[in-house]
């Protein structure tokens, strides 16, 4: 179902599957959790509790997975590419493919190209990073900051996966994008599972304060790729409590609500956002299961209301992007407003219910004001 929601609101859009919480999936592997654990930035993010957004928002508790600072970078994206590359580097070392350094290809909208980035330049490889059109000047920057050469795409974020994948083709060279099609789905799925820390992390966190599992986690979405995460760390878990799981997406590049009110993984054209990491046309081929079986539902915001969400979290103490606080713009629309009660019924809901939502960078991550173009 879609269905437009009030002014109030800023029109955001909305679907919802009721069936979501029946169906599962096998567990990530456990050994990404004890990988993380040995690096020499590790530390567990913070999960911090806002009491007056529970009170806002008609629940019991609301937690926030604050990813400001993850293994030394402003966002979780550090997750994936260390655990990518560790394996990479263990299957060319497998196959005795010599040990001269190797070049990182990747695309991105901001984090992921930095934590790459970071990851090659501790590990004594090179990286080169394919930024679209969009990307503020200082993300960039961030990015040639770690040592990367960083190629500035004229075009949308598709495109410059499609260049990055291009020059990857190349000897010496190996693609590490966070997005799958298919014929390239085996790196993916290695970003997809780093990212499963941050999962496992949250119950931990939740049990240490007496809450439990989750009611209601809701998570940024551009192609997928952490949604697939979250997807696969609730629906392996055995029966019982389930926790309703909602996506979040810019309606300026709402790929995956387009894709699940059609029921197949289409393409949108994007514009502009401050969500910038969001902005992304094309749902991950190997996300695309995950999302359509195992999502409660999704929600498109706008950019005000993504820039209102980050304010409020910042005054609450919580550093956040326009991506990392649009979970909260999300569960807004989803609970409150015209309509609320259809939707809070539809997620299992109710006043005493624990909601986590997902800051998955901090202020600095991505700077947006008005980007170069």
């Amino acid at each position: 179902m879609t269905q437009e929601t009030s002014d109030d609101l800023r029109a955001a859009q909305w679907w919802a599957r009721p069936t979501a919480r029946s169906w599962s999936c096998p567990p990530a592997p456990a050994e990404v959790r004890a990988f993380h654990a040995s690096l020499p930035d590790h530390a567990l993010t913070p999960l911090t509790e806002l009491p007056l957004l529970a009170v806002e928002l008609g629940v019991g508790r609301v937690f926030v997975k604050d990813e400001s600072s993850r293994l030394g970078l402003p966002a979780f994206k550090a997750l994936g590419a260390s655990w990518a590359v560790h394996r990479i580097l263990a299957e060319r070392a497998a196959r005795d493919e010599g040990s001269d350094p190797v070049t990182l290809v990747t695309a991105t909208d901001g984090n992921h190209g930095r934590a790459v980035a970071r990851v090659a330049r501790l590990l004594g490889q090179r990286a080169h990073v394919f930024v679209p059109q969009g990307v503020h000047p200082r993300a960039a920057a961030a990015i040639s900051a770690e040592g990367a050469e960083v190629t500035r795409v004229t075009g949308s974020y598709d495109e410059a996966v499609r260049q990055a994948a291009e020059t990857a083709a190349t000897p010496g060279a190996v693609l590490v994008q966070d997005t799958a099609w298919p014929g390239y789905e085996q790196v993916p799925g290695w970003i997809v599972e780093g990212y499963s820390t941050l999962c496992a992390e949250i119950d931990e966190q939740l049990a240490a304060v007496g809450a439990g599992l989750p009611d209601l986690v809701a998570v940024p979405v551009g192609v997928g790729s952490l949604a697939q995460a979250v997807v696969t760390h609730y629906r392996s878990r055995p029966a019982g409590q389930a926790t309703a799981l909602v996506a979040v997406e810019p309606r300026t590049a709402a790929c995956v609500i387009e894709s699940l009110t059609l029921g197949e993984p289409v393409s949108v054209t994007t514009g502009e956002t401050i969500m910038a990491g969001l902005n992304c046309g094309t749902p991950s081929s190997i996300a695309w299961p995950y999302l359509r079986d195992g999502l409660d539902a999704a929600v498109a915001i706008t950019d005000a209301d993504s820039a209102r969400a980050a304010g409020d979290l910042a005054v609450l103490g919580v550093s956040s992007g326009p991506c990392g606080a649009a979970p909260l713009a999300g569960v807004r629309a989803a609970l409150t407003g015209d309509g609320a009660a259809e939707r809070r019924t539809a997620l299992g809901i109710g006043p005493t219910s624990t909601v986590v939502l997902l800051s998955t960078e901090g202020s600095t991550a991505n700077p947006h004001g008005t980007p170069d173009h």
